[in-house]
């Protein structure tokens, strides 16, 4: 597209250019952030910019439902080839409703495996949640869905699955695989998790060892068999999902559990502990 790009050592990446002009780009794996960065840049382009092997996440859709609302001529979003036509007038100004948040409602849906509990959803996209609500019902979780709305009641413990592999959308989310370890490791019998989307995203993985889990990791597989039951202990999360899968292990675990670093659980869940606290959980934020 005709930018120049530096990246420098101190982990910034300084981009410029005095046009950009519209292109094929060929992406070697459907990320999504990718392909929304482009998108974003080919609005203003010369020309048109075709994007392959583009992310078909349900928030490339809202995104490009957004962008169509004020003005930009894009097509193909929740396919494999999104087309942008770059224009230099004036964009508009629309009202746009985002989209629930799939993750958010998967972690929830987590926490009712992981305790026994029940859950009502509401405000929900079911489909979007197919691959969840899939592995959950393999767990032994109890699944009713309605319209916007579902209903979760969780088993009194969770069995193992063979394998679940994190894969682009519609396959199971990376962004569920922290919370399904957590679920997991208090599951009767052996179950084997494959992460193929990001490299060293098992951060939570040493912090369930503290309290009692047995997880074996060989690279991209962590072989996980679950115990009878969690301890308590004070665990650090590390990153976004991975911190919220140590609350809900700490929802589960005997005695207390003190979560530090919640800072990185507050950039994906708005006041987690207080909609747990909603559900019956015994969970308080003191200063991290």
């Amino acid at each position: 597209m005709g930018a120049v790009i530096n990246d420098t050592n101190g982990g910034f990446i300084y981009c410029e250019a005095d046009t950009l002009k519209g292109c094929e780009i060929q992406l070697d794996y459907p990320s999504v952030g990718a392909t929304e960065n482009i998108m974003l840049a080919s609005i203003f382009a010369e020309g048109d910019t075709y994007i392959y092997n583009a992310a078909k996440e349900p928030e490339i859709v809202d995104l490009q439902k957004f962008l169509v609302g004020i003005g930009v001529n894009v097509s193909g979003a929740g396919t494999s080839v999104i087309r942008i036509s770059g224009s230099k007038k004036k964009l508009g100004t629309a009202e746009h409703y985002v989209m629930p948040d799939r993750i958010v409602a998967g972690t929830y849906m987590v926490a009712s495996g992981i305790t026994g509990g029940e859950i009502l959803i509401k405000g929900i996209i079911p489909e979007h949640l197919s691959s969840v609500i899939y592995n959950l019902r393999e767990v032994g979780c109890h699944i009713s869905v309605k319209q916007d709305q579902m209903l979760i009641t969780g088993p009194s413990r969770p069995k193992a699955v063979d394998i679940i592999r994190t894969l682009p959308y519609p396959g199971f989310p990376t962004d569920m695989q922290a919370q399904m370890v957590s679920l997991l490791s208090v599951a009767s019998g052996t179950s084997i998790v494959i992460e193929t989307v990001f490299e060293n995203r098992y951060k939570h993985v040493e912090e369930l060892l503290r309290m009692g889990a047995n997880i074996k990791l060989e690279g991209r597989l962590a072989v996980i068999k679950g115990v009878n039951k969690l301890k308590g202990a004070s665990v650090t999360a590390r990153d976004l999902r991975g911190g919220a899968a140590l609350v809900l292990a700490g929802l589960a675990a005997e005695g207390e559990t003190v979560v530090s670093g919640v800072r990185h659980i507050d950039r994906g869940y708005e006041s987690i502990e207080n909609k747990l606290l909603q559900l019956g959980a015994i969970i308080k934020r003191v200063e991290d």
